[in-house]
């Protein structure tokens, strides 16, 4: 499995911005995606933010699997309600993702008379998506690449609650390799640093062996006549991806396999939606040894 270091020098900034400003602000929203909802959670920012009333958003719920994330719901409840407020989903595309998040604040204490929030996550969590939708107005930057946001931004919305918006930040190694790659699953990790191929073939052998009936409708390749056989392993994802270049004509001169192209093609869809809704990361089973549900 390839090894991912990222960690650009505006991210060192962004850590100790988050460190200074944490006094001034009642509660942290923090925003992850719902389907990959441990990978997106940066564990520098839980120990910032330790102490802090916390409001967790699996944002672009609308691109995980529904029963995935209730589930992922219901363990963030049980098991993370120390200082963890409330966990909810959303999708922060739409409009009514703000008066939800608003209601949720709304219940939060303030010392100060004016609420005073600071949302944090990781590049291309939708965090700027949701600030926007929250103000009404294109205050925060936004873009489909990672790290579009920098520099604090203070944004008072119209109840006049105030909102810090962070930049997106990572962390400098990832201890387990396959948070990286679930972080390149959804395009969280610039695609200059990776092999599309290799990535692309990873998530075709994920989506062989946890969601194997979207393949066949997408690409219209049955599985089961796959010459290296099984799926999910590396052979047979490689037979796989082949016979999905084939019926999308991804053929390079001489007919041979265009890998990039159909890589790059999974992996957009994936992140669109367009193959269906998808969670990467499965809550763990009640009882598997993750604290009690207490406090």
């Amino acid at each position: 499995m390839q090894t991912f270091n990222w960690y650009p020098g505006h991210m060192k900034k962004t850590r100790e911005l988050i460190a200074e400003n944490l006094k001034l602000v009642d509660a942290v929203v923090e925003v992850c995606d719902a389907r990959i909802p441990v990978s997106s959670r940066n564990p520098i920012l839980s120990e910032l933010t330790a102490g802090k009333t916390r409001v967790l958003v699996m944002n672009k719920s609308d691109l995980a699997d529904e029963a995935a994330t209730s589930a992922w719901l219901d363990y963030f409840r049980r098991y993370e309600m120390k200082d963890m407020r409330t966990a909810l989903a959303l999708d922060s595309m739409k409009p009514a993702a703000a008066s939800v998040l608003t209601n949720r604040l709304g219940k939060l204490e303030t010392r100060r008379g004016v609420l005073r929030i600071m949302v944090i996550g990781i590049p291309n969590s939708g965090k700027s998506t949701l600030i926007n939708r929250l103000t009404g107005r294109r205050s925060a930057a936004t873009g489909n690449r990672p790290g579009v946001t920098r520099g604090k931004q203070w944004i008072t919305l119209e109840n006049g609650m105030q909102l810090l918006d962070t930049p997106g930040i990572l962390w400098p190694k990832f201890e387990d390799q396959t948070v990286g790659l679930h972080l390149a699953f959804c395009g969280s990790i610039p695609e200059g640093i990776m092999d599309t191929e290799e990535l692309g073939l990873e998530l075709i052998r994920f989506l062989a062996g946890e969601y194997p009936e979207m393949i066949a409708p997408r690409y219209g390749v049955d599985m089961s006549e796959l010459p290296d056989g099984d799926a999910r392993e590396t052979g047979g994802a490689l037979a796989l991806m082949e016979a999905i270049a084939r019926k999308r004509g991804f053929l390079l001169p001489g007919k041979k396999i265009d890998y990039e192209r159909t890589a790059r093609t999974v992996l957009d869809e994936f992140r669109s939606g367009k193959l269906g809704r998808v969670t990467i990361e499965r809550a763990p089973e009640a009882g598997s040894g993750h604290g009690s549900d207490e406090g």
